[in-house]
């Protein structure tokens, strides 16, 4: 390989400890300067401010008690709210900021995937005395997928409130409707309707911010381009979009993560359909990771037109595949200005 040619994460074999689990649960690099004040509401969706009212409270009563006999006083009940509202209109920036505001050291974040992969990883009982260190534990994009997630994380929910941790998630389905139309929900209704007790729901609404017409719909670069694009750029990665997807089956979601150290720009070539929803599961996890850390991309062959079929656009994934889309256009975006590509270096249809 010469001096200028990017080399591939297929190539890569993150290996991934107890403690490195841990240690990654903090606000992604995307949201690391996220506070209150930065969240800017939009006037048109007066949900947003009373959102951001609301979490500020939270914050607050959160706060270490100082002063003489402030042990005497009553404690208020342990706060459990839940942000509801559709991609990109700000729950993500406002659940780190909450976390930045109570304080990281005190807060444990990451996804609803990343904890159900923390309890794979160190075993129930294990992450349940971990995260019961925290104040505050943030669950972003909440999704129950099978009736095993359920109730996994009904247990944790419940035996960390039990030990006064405060809760705060997000998500695009309001709690009583979590697993609607992906596995037999009424079986499960009790598990479901406990989730739902446990919080206080914050409506979101609003546009997504990230929207631009190309997003779900955008046609790829010249494979060429994608070479061009990421050849000596440093940190640059650059793989064919098959090659990457069968690495992807071959390595826990958990260490996806860590299969970015050090990356700082994506080329993907040949990108195409994906038709297994297994295949697409494991996309959206690597993206989700992606945006996490503000790490351009570069899309080759089909782009994001038609990335994931009509049938998973409309099924029970539906949102996490609109989320993907969603961040990756944004992405995309982003390479193509890193890497200083045009849309002029598409491929003609």
């Amino acid at each position: 390989m010469s001096p200028s040619s990017p080399r591939s994460l297929v190539d890569v074999r993150p290996a991934v400890g107890r403690e490195r689990l841990l240690a990654d649960l903090v606000p992604p690099r995307h949201f690391a300067e996220a506070t209150f004040a930065s969240y800017v509401p939009d006037p048109a969706h007066p949900s947003q401010q009373r959102a951001l009212q609301r979490l500020a409270e939270v914050a607050e009563a959160l706060a270490p008690s100082r002063g003489f006999g402030s042990w005497l006083r009553r404690r208020p009940a342990t706060p459990a709210v839940y942000l509801d509202g559709g991609f990109g209109v700000g729950k993500t920036h406002l659940l780190a900021a909450l976390a930045h505001a109570v304080g990281t050291e005190r807060t444990a974040f990451g996804t609803f995937v990343e904890y159900t992969n923390l309890v794979g990883a160190l075993g129930f009982a294990a992450t349940v005395d971990a995260l019961s260190e925290h104040a505050l534990v943030c669950i972003d994009e909440f999704e129950l997928d099978d009736p095993g997630d359920t109730v996994l994380m009904s247990r944790l929910l419940r035996e960390l409130a039990d030990r006064d941790v405060a809760l705060a998630a997000t998500s695009n389905t309001l709690p009583g409707s979590l697993g609607e139309g992906r596995f037999a929900a009424e079986d499960f209704l009790r598990e479901i309707q406990a989730l739902a007790a446990r919080f206080e729901v914050l409506r979101v609404d609003g546009e997504d911010y990230r929207h631009r017409p190309v997003v779900t719909d955008a046609g790829g670069l010249s494979d060429d381009a994608v070479r061009a694009g990421t050849a000596g750029h440093p940190g640059a990665t650059c793989d064919l979009f098959d090659d990457l997807l069968g690495h992807l089956s071959t390595v826990h979601p958990s260490r996806y993560s860590a299969l970015l150290d050090g990356v700082t720009l994506v080329g993907l070539r040949g990108v195409r359909t994906v038709e297994r929803q297994d295949e697409a599961l494991r996309l959206v996890v690597l993206v989700d990771r992606l945006y996490d850390r503000d790490v351009p991309v570069l899309l080759g062959g089909s782009g994001l037109h038609d990335l994931f079929t009509p049938a998973m656009l409309a099924g029970g994934y539906r949102k996490k595949y609109y989320r993907t889309l969603s961040r990756l256009g944004a992405l995309e975006t982003m390479g193509r200005e890193v890497a200083g590509v045009s849309a002029g270096d598409r491929p003609t249809r």
